[in-house]
């Protein structure tokens, strides 16, 4: 008995065949042996559907979320899910289509293809440096993204971005820039009093108070004049800070620090006199030393102070002919009263006709004024006793004094000879033949000078010419 299977046959036929005419079984050949029963089962052929157009809903309706299927029927507008209907497919706005953008019905009653619409999303926009930024709507489209900067910085660049269809962000990536310069603030300006027999003062203060606007970092403070502690002089100085940030903008302060020094009125040198004074002469504590050329002696109190009243202490001495005493009863309280006042030039000559000792007398009477500027005082011993004459100036020395001057300074009378003893009564230098006052003058400023004579020799150098 044969039986033949079509290719769209669906049933299953069950052949009885004895145990002695059973195939061999071959695996994958569609059939299935059992022991338990002589039987021969068939695959079943699912069989190819009978198309009927006239059936209003074939293929399940299309429903697709955030989007849409237009659909167009062989049978017209009412039958959407028909047999043979083709729909297109579109997502709202925001979204996109992921799948096939055409289906249409087939006849195994399911559509040609799958298709979803996902929601579109722009890149999470990375964090800038000292900003940040807002959005209306996350990473969605159409979310706007608005950019700010941290306090003291400023934004280049978009300020906005927006999440477009294409998936991206519009414009580009803004910066945060440091364009704000530090904040500083100076000390006050200061004035201050010089110290006493000083045109200086010290002045300290503290630095300056400097914040940055923008990350608080300031990597450089410089100063334009002297540090704090310095000592300023007398007058108007300004000091400038300034300061730099990390971004390099810089900013600026200034004040002034104002020196005044107490002064006292000018004092002016006596009358045949002059003045030594300390530090600036007429500040608060100089001090004046009054002092008398040549054959003149102080008569009132030696020194002078600037006080912080800035008036003069005491008052001011005058400057008189030196008084000579000649009535003593030695050499010695004769040179005493020359003593840190007066240098000595005595000279000896055996008579008044002496070409050396009138040469020498007429040179110097030439030269009185550098004589009187040196503190000079010239004493004579002329001639022979009992005829001998001692003097000075117009004052007539004892014979007494003059033979203990002679002693005293190992003068002869037998030729000319000279000696040039300093204010403190030390013989100095000897001459046994007659000078040039300018030898003598030259000797006085190179050798017996004090300091004070030698700053008013300077003053005077040209006051005899």
């Amino acid at each position: 008995m044969a039986i033949q299977l079509t290719r769209r046959g669906a049933l299953s036929l069950l052949l009885f065949l004895t145990p002695a005419v059973m195939p061999t079984w071959y695996a994958g050949s569609g059939y299935y042996p059992d022991e338990s029963y002589n039987e021969v089962y068939a695959e079943e052929v699912p069989q190819t559907p009978i198309l009927d157009y006239k059936v209003p809903r074939w293929c399940y309706t299309l429903n697709i979320q955030d989007g849409e299927a237009t659909c167009y029927s062989p049978r017209g507008g009412n039958y959407h899910s028909s047999l043979g209907t083709r729909c297109e497919l579109s997502c709202d706005r925001g979204f996109r289509l992921i799948g096939r953008r055409s289906v249409q019905c087939l006849p195994s009653r399911r559509w040609s293809g799958t298709a979803y619409c996902r929601q579109m999303r722009c890149h999470a926009l990375p964090f800038i440096t000292s900003g940040t930024y807002t959005c209306t709507n996350g990473v969605l489209l159409d979310s706007r993204c608005d950019y700010s900067c941290s306090s003291g910085y400023h934004l280049e660049g978009d300020r906005s971005r927006i999440c477009m269809e294409d998936g991206r962000w519009s414009g580009g990536e803004p910066v945060c820039v440091d364009i704000d310069p530090p904040k500083i603030r100076c000390p006050h300006s200061r004035e201050k009093m010089a110290e006493p027999e000083k045109l200086t003062a010290r002045v300290y203060w503290d630095p300056p108070v400097v914040k940055d606007s923008a990350d608080g970092t300031i990597t450089r403070l410089t100063l334009r004049g002297p540090e704090p502690g310095s000592h300023f002089p007398e007058g108007e100085h300004v000091i400038r800070y300034t300061a730099y940030d990390r971004a390099y903008n810089r900013a600026s302060c200034k004040f002034i620090v104002k020196v005044q020094v107490r002064r006292c009125p000018t004092l002016k040198p006596p009358l045949h006199g002059y003045l030594t004074c300390t530090s600036a002469g007429d500040n608060y504590g100089a001090t004046c030393e009054y002092h008398c050329d040549g054959g003149y002696e102080r008569q009132g109190t030696s020194s002078r102070v600037c006080q912080s009243s800035r008036q003069w202490s005491g008052s001011p001495p005058v400057c008189v002919p030196m008084k000579i005493n000649v009535n003593v009863n030695s050499a010695a309280g004769l040179l005493d009263q020359f003593y840190e006042k007066q240098r000595l030039l005595i000279i000896s000559a055996p008579d008044p006709s002496n070409r050396y000792y009138k040469m020498q007398i007429s040179m110097l009477q030439q030269s009185t004024c550098g004589l009187d500027l040196r503190h000079v005082t010239i004493i004579e011993l002329v001639g022979q006793p009992p005829q001998e004459v001692g003097r000075i100036r117009e004052h007539q020395l004892s014979a007494n004094i003059i033979e203990e001057l002679r002693q005293f300074q190992h003068l002869t009378r037998s030729y000319f000879n000279m000696v040039l003893i300093d204010k403190q009564g030390i013989d100095r230098e000897r001459y046994m033949e007659p000078v040039t006052p300018e030898e003598i003058f030259t000797f006085i400023d190179d050798y017996l000078l004090s300091n004070e004579e030698l700053i008013q020799r300077r003053e005077q150098r040209d006051i005899c010419d």
